[in-house]
């Protein structure tokens, strides 16, 4: 008796021409595959340590008392209402998960060579894993961020209800820089050098060790064209109760900004997909 085989089911790869938009039940179909990416960076991160997860407590700490001890004593930069420790690190917190999913991210195609000449999958998926992988240490480090705050006797107001909002934000502006700079360095690998450098320039350029009170306010505006100002200000806000205040309009431009750079850096991304597997 014959034994009947169910048909295969071929799927045929051809490259794509110009704007393709993003298949979102493709995604949806490797959402597995994107937990097992992001499993895989954080145990990769801290496999072989001593201090193990304990590195996302001590960094963004000691950043903070480093800010505060050089900068907390100068003058012109005080912080009314509000302890300086406790004023960097509720900023330190987004910006770690920002420059943590923009560095690994905008690596990630190189960095995953054989994943992606070999085997199909939505290459999106590498630097949305890479900047995933930051909310883990990402919620670490608010356990620590409320300590401060019993501390410091600081209570949330409702504006803390805006809180996931900007964590939202943050997670757009890195995705977005990530697909762009991830493309790019699939073909140029310029990126792993300048970038540390523009890392350093952006970290000067945000309200961290610094209230937005000390940028003169013809300046402001183009100030906000950094969506780290807006989401650095929203976390102080959303955190801090009463303490910090909020100018809603710089704040929107930020915003705005950041949903912009992930648009452009999907658009990228897409558009040049179609190479990766040739130049990475």
């Amino acid at each position: 008796m014959a034994t009947e085989f169910p048909s295969e089911h071929v799927v045929t790869i051809r490259p794509t021409r110009g704007w393709v938009p993003v298949n979102l039940r493709e995604l949806w179909a490797y959402r597995e595959l994107l937990y097992f990416l992001v499993w895989r960076d954080v145990k990769v991160r801290y496999k072989q340590t001593v201090l193990g997860v304990i590195w996302v407590v001590i960094q963004p700490l000691f950043m903070a008392l480093v800010f505060t001890f050089i900068f907390g004593q100068l003058k012109g930069i005080s912080v009314p209402g509000v302890s300086f420790v406790l004023f960097a690190f509720t900023a330190l917190l987004p910006w770690n998960l920002f420059t943590r999913g923009l560095s690994e991210g905008s690596t990630s195609l190189v960095a995953n060579e054989r994943l992606v000449t070999k085997v199909y999958f939505p290459r999106l998926l590498l630097p949305a894993s890479a900047v995933a992988a930051g909310l883990v240490d990402f919620t670490i480090g608010l356990g620590v961020l409320a300590t401060l705050m019993l501390y410091f006797r600081v209570v949330p107001t409702i504006a803390i209800l805006a809180f996931p909002f900007f964590v939202f934000a943050v997670i757009l502006a890195a995705m977005g820089i990530a697909f762009l700079l991830s493309a790019v360095d699939a073909r140029y690998r310029d990126v792993r050098y300048t970038l540390p450098f523009l890392t350093l320039l952006w970290l000067f350029a945000t309200p961290i060790f610094y209230p937005l009170s000390l940028v003169d306010e013809g300046w402001r505006w183009l100030y906000a064209l950094n969506p780290m100002v807006g989401v650095t200000e929203g976390f102080r806000w959303a955190m801090l109760g009463g303490a910090y205040t909020l100018d809603p309009a710089l704040t929107a431009v930020s915003l705005a900004v950041a949903a912009g750079i992930f648009v452009a850096g999907l658009f990228y991304f897409t558009r040049t997909e179609r190479r990766f597997a040739d130049t990475v």
